[in-house]
């Protein structure tokens, strides 16, 4: 995979979503997404913030497996939990805005719903993000605190929950 080359076809591509990409699968890479949200190749971390965003913009999540699309080409890679880490959080006029570690802000709604789900690592079961396209981030533990603090225990689906209200939209982050 050359990154130039990937880089000119996204730009050229721009108006194709890659979710329309179709090509041959050629197998898989050494390229791991650690479960702190950090990308390694071939066992070294990729330090340079615009190659991950590169990377993560055409990452896409089949059948439990995660893969790298471009137009031409398609390799497996490895993901430990979740492709992206929810690492900063703010509130404006009621509305709940997410941070990834990738720079991607998300409006927290029933579009981008946030989840309980049983982390692939650790076993708990843990907040997570809706993204994009069946992509997933995890709420890094500063932020699950943060909001922890800022939120309200309620009856909700017949428990008492923590529950967190962005805009209409409402979600929990746990049993109390």
């Amino acid at each position: 995979m050359k990154l130039e080359y990937l880089q000119q076809q996204l730009d050229e591509n721009s108006q194709d979503p890659h979710t329309h990409w179709d090509p041959p699968l050629c197998g898989e890479i050494d390229l791991v997404i650690k479960y702190d949200g950090s990308w390694h190749y071939a066992g070294s971390p990729i330090n340079r913030k615009a190659l991950v965003k590169l990377f993560a913009s055409v990452l896409r999540k089949e059948n439990q497996q995660y893969f790298l699309v471009t137009p031409v080409e398609k390799v497996i890679i490895r993901v430990e939990d979740a492709p992206f880490i929810i690492t900063q959080w703010n509130q404006l006029q009621g509305q709940l805005y997410f941070t990834t570690s990738i720079d991607d802000e998300i409006q927290v709604s029933n579009n981008h719903p946030v989840e309980l789900l049983k982390n692939n690592v650790t076993g708990e079961t843990l907040p997570y993000c809706l993204v994009r396209d069946n992509l997933w981030a995890r709420l890094h533990q500063n932020v699950f605190y943060q909001l922890a603090g800022a939120g309200n225990i309620d009856h909700w689906q017949g428990k008492e929950h923590l529950l967190i209200k962005s805009g209409d939209y409402q979600f929990s982050l746990g049993e109390v």
